[in-house]
C-alpha cells in the first residue's frame, strides 16, 4: 500500500516558509573563479561617491547600550550547530570588492550582537538569530516581546540575558505577528505547562494562531525552495557568500513550536495591562503580516514597532513567495503609529536596532511612512499612463531626500520589486499586451530564442561579449535562454554563473544577492539534494487546525492519476472527536467535516499524533497497518489508491535549470 508521505512533506514546509530547509550539512564553499570585475568596482566606487555611508548616528546607535555579547555556538540535543555567533566575524573594515559597500554597511551594523540596554526596563538581545528578543521589565519579572526562530536561541538567549541581568521569571509573552521568526522559539522561553499553571498572559493580535500555523501550507513546497535562495542558506559565510539578511544575520534553523495565545488583541486599538505596566496594541493586519500589532508602553514613553517599521525598506512582495502586501494599508498605519506614538522617546524594533529621542523617533517614523506612499502612488500615476511593471520599476527614482535616508534604503525589500509589488496588488501579472496572453513555456521559448541567435555558438559569442563589456543583466536573459535551451552546455553555465556573481556583488539588497549567489553555486555545482528534519516541527504542527492539511492533501492530487476515479473515505480521530469524508471526484478531493458515511470505501480511524507522525513522515504503510493508533474498516486497497494519487513533492526541484 502507498504510504501517506504524499502528502506528509507538503504541510510540513509549508508552516515553516522562513526555516523551511533545515539540513545539517554545512554551507557549500563557493568555486568561483571570478572575484569582482572592473565593472564591479566602478560600480561600488560610484555607490560610495554618491552616498553617505559614514552615517555616525546609526552606527552610534546600534552600539549603543552593550552589556555582554556571546561567543560559540549553539547546539541542538544532537550536537548539530544551529547558531554560531561568531560566523560573521569576517565583517569589520572597509567593504570587500565582492560586496556593495552599503549592503557591506548595513551587514557591519547588524553584526553588533549582544544583550543591549534599550532604556530604563528595556533590554534586546540582537544577533542571536534573524529576529531580536526584546525584554521589558515589568514589576514582577520579564515580559518577553517575541521568542526568536528555534527553542534552541531562544533558550540559549534567555540564559544569556539572566546570567547579565538576574534570575527573574517570565510574567508575560508577547507575539507581534505571525511569521516564524517571531514565535518559534516559544518552547525555549516557557513550557505550556508553566503558562496554564502560572497563569501567565500570552499576547497576540487576532488571527494569530490561524497565520502562524498554516502560513504558506498550501504552496510551502515552492517556497521552501526559493527560501533556500533567498537567506543564501547554501552559501558559505565570507565576503564571496552570505555576508547578511538585511535583517538580520541569518536564519537559525532549529526546533520549532508555539504557544497559543491566552490574549488575543482583536480591535483595532485595545489596552492590556501586563506585570503593572500599561501596553497601548495597535492591530496593523495585512502590513508586514497578515496578523500583526504594534504598541506602546506610556510609562515608558516606548514604541515597540514589530516589523511595521525598521532600518530598512521590507518587503511589499517577498521573493521566496508570499501573497502581495498592501503599500497604501501600511502607509496608512505608519500615519496612525505617528498620531499616538510620534513623540516615543525610544522606538525598537523586532530586527536591526533601536531609534532614541522624540524628534528622531517621529522623523525616522515620517521618512518610512513616505517612503511607502510614494511608491504606491506613483507606481500608479504611472500605471494609469499605461506604463508597465517593468517600465515602471526602471522609472521610478526616490527623491533624494528618502533615497539618502539609509533606513529606508533597500536592503531587504527593493525599490524595483516593491513597485512591481504594487503593480500586482491592482493589476495582475498581465500587462495587457495580446502577446503576452499565453506566451511559450520557457523551455520552448529558449529553444526558438537559440536559434533565432544563429545557434548556440552564435548565442553564446553574443553572452560573453556581453560578459566581457559588464552587460550583465543583458548577458543573463541571454544566457537563461541557453541554458534552458541546453542545461549540458558547460560553458553557457559558466557564462551564466559569472554574470550572477558579478550582479550578487553589486547587488545592495541581500535578498538579491543571495538569489544571484545561489544561483551560481547551484550551476557550477548542481541543484538541491538535501532533506528535511520533519520531526523539527511537531510541538508546532499540533496546534495547526486539521482542515489546513486535509486542504494540503487536495492540493497534492495527481489530477492525471485521478482521472476517472470515484473514491469515498472516512477519516476519524479517535482522540479530538473529529470526522471528516473525503471525496475524490471529478479529478478533485473534496473534504467536508461530517460522521462516518457507511457508503464510503474505508474508514481510517487513527490519533491526533499518529495523524501527525504521518504528516511529518515519520510513519508510513507499515505502520498505518499494524499501529495499535489506528484502526482499518473497509477495502485496504481502495485506501492504497487514494494514498497513492497524491503526489510526493520534495522540495528540491530546479530553478536555474530546467
Amino acid at each position: 500500500m502507498e504510504s501517506p508521505r504524499a502528502w506528509a512533506s507538503l504541510a510540513l514546509i509549508g508552516l515553516i516558509g522562513l526555516i523551511s530547509t533545515a539540513c545539517s550539512k554545512a554551507p557549500t564553499a563557493l568555486d568561483t573563479n571570478s572575484a569582482a570585475s572592473e565593472f564591479t568596482q566602478a560600480f561600488h566606487a560610484e555607490v560610495a561617491q554618491n552616498t553617505d555611508l559614514v552615517d555616525a548616528a546609526n552606527n552610534a546607535d546600534a552600539r549603543k547600550g552593550l552589556i555582554a555579547k556571546p561567543t560559540g555556538k549553539v547546539t541542538n540535543d544532537a550536537g548539530e550547530v544551529i547558531w554560531d555567533y561568531d560566523e560573521f566575524n569576517f565583517i569589520e573594515g572597509k567593504s570587500p570588492g565582492t560586496v556593495n559597500p552599503s549592503l557591506w554597511r548595513q551587514a557591519s551594523l547588524n553584526n553588533q550582537i549582544g544583550l543591549f540596554k534599550v532604556a530604563d526596563r528595556i533590554y534586546q538581545l540582537r544577533g542571536f538569530d534573524l529576529s531580536n528578543m526584546t525584554l521589558i521589565e515589568g514589576k514582577t519579572g520579564w515580559i518577553v516581546v517575541d521568542v526568536l526562530t528555534s527553542e534552541e536561541t531562544a533558550r540559549a538567549a534567555m540564559a544569556f540575558a539572566r546570567k547579565h541581568l538576574g534570575d527573574k521569571p517570565v510574567t508575560a509573552i508577547v507575539f507581534t505577528h505571525s511569521h516564524v521568526d517571531h514565535f518559534g522559539g516559544a518552547l525555549g522561553v516557557l513550557s505550556a505547562e508553566q503558562v496554564q499553571a502560572q497563569n501567565i498572559p500570552v499576547v497576540a493580535p487576532v488571527g494569530f494562531m490561524e497565520e502562524a500555523t498554516s502560513e504558506n501550507l498550501l504552496v510551502g513546497m515552492a517556497m521552501a525552495r526559493r527560501s533556500v535562495y533567498m537567506y543564501g542558506k547554501r552559501l558559505p559565510r565570507s565576503p564571496e557568500g552570505l555576508v547578511d539578511n538585511g535583517l538580520g544575520k541569518a536564519v537559525a534553523y532549529g526546533k520549532v513550536g508555539i504557544l497559543p495565545p491566552t490574549v488575543v488583541v482583536t480591535e483595532s486599538k485595545e489596552t492590556h495591562t501586563l506585570d503593572g505596566l500599561e501596553f497601548m496594541f495597535h492591530n496593523v493586519p495585512g502590513s508586514e503580516a497578515p496578523s500583526e500589532f504594534v504598541f506602546y508602553v506610556p510609562e515608558l514613553k516606548a514604541f515597540g514597532s514589530a516589523e511595521l517599521f525598521g532600518h530598512t525598506l521590507h518587503n511589499i512582495y517577498t521573493p521566496r513567495g508570499a501573497k502581495v502586501r498592501d503599500a497604501l494599508k501600511w502607509a496608512t498605519y505608519m500615519d496612525e503609529a505617528i498620531a499616538y506614538a510620534g513623540n516615543a522617546e525610544v522606538m525598537f524594533h523586532q530586527h536591526n536596532w533601536p531609534v532614541w529621542g522624540s524628534e528622531n523617533v517621529r522623523n525616522f517614523m515620517e521618512k518610512q511612512r513616505d517612503t511607502y506612499r510614494f511608491i504606491h502612488d506613483q507606481t500608479v500615476r504611472h500605471m494609469n499612463a499605461g506604463l508597465t511593471s517593468a517600465e515602471i520599476a526602471e522609472k521610478v527614482v526616490m527623491p533624494h531626500s528618502l533615497h539618502s535616508f539609509l533606513s529606508g534604503r533597500g536592503y531587504y525589500g527593493t525599490l524595483s520589486h516593491n513597485v512591481k509589488a504594487v503593480y500586482q496588488f491592482y493589476m495582475g501579472w498581465f500587462d495587457a499586451n495580446p502577446a503576452n496572453l499565453n506566451p511559450l513555456p520557457p523551455v520552448e521559448s529558449a529553444k526558438r530564442y537559440v536559434d533565432l541567435a544563429g545557434g548556440m555558438d552564435s548565442l553564446l559569442s553574443k553572452a560573453e561579449v556581453a560578459v566581457k563589456k559588464g552587460e550583465y543583466r543583458w548577458a543573463a536573459e541571454l544566457l537563461k535562454h541557453a541554458v534552458y535551451a541546453d542545461p549540458d552546455n558547460s560553458k553557457a553555465k559558466t557564462l551564466l554563473a559569472q554574470s550572477f556573481d558579478q550582479m550578487g556583488y553589486m547587488a545592495e539588497s541581500a535578498p538579491w544577492r543571495n538569489f544571484y549567489l545561489t544561483g551560481a553555486l547551484e550551476l557550477r555545482e548542481g541543484g538541491y539534494s538535501e532533506g528535511f528534519k520533519r520531526n523539527m516541527f511537531l510541538d508546532m504542527l499540533k496546534h495547526t487546525p486539521t482542515p489546513r492539511f486535509l486542504e494540503g492533501m487536495a492540493a497534492a492530487l495527481n489530477s492525471e492519476k485521478a482521472e476517472n476515479v470515484d473514491i469515498q473515505i472516512n477519516l476519524v480521530f479517535s482522540d479530538t472527536n473529529e470526522s471528516y469524508v473525503l471525496h475524490i471526484h471529478n479529478s478533485v478531493l473534496h473534504h467536508k467535516a461530517s460522521k462516518p458515511d457507511p457508503n464510503s470505501a474505508v474508514t481510517l480511524t487513527l490519533s491526533k499524533p499518529f495523524f501527525l507522525n504521518m504528516m511529518t513522515g515519520e510513519a508510513g504503510a507499515a505502520e498505518l497497518l499494524f499501529s495499535d493508533q489506528t484502526k482499518i474498516d473497509g477495502s485496504t486497497l481502495k485506501l492504497g489508491q487514494f494514498f497513492g494519487m497524491l503526489d510526493k513533492p520534495t522540495g528540491n526541484f530546479n530553478i536555474v535549470t530546467p
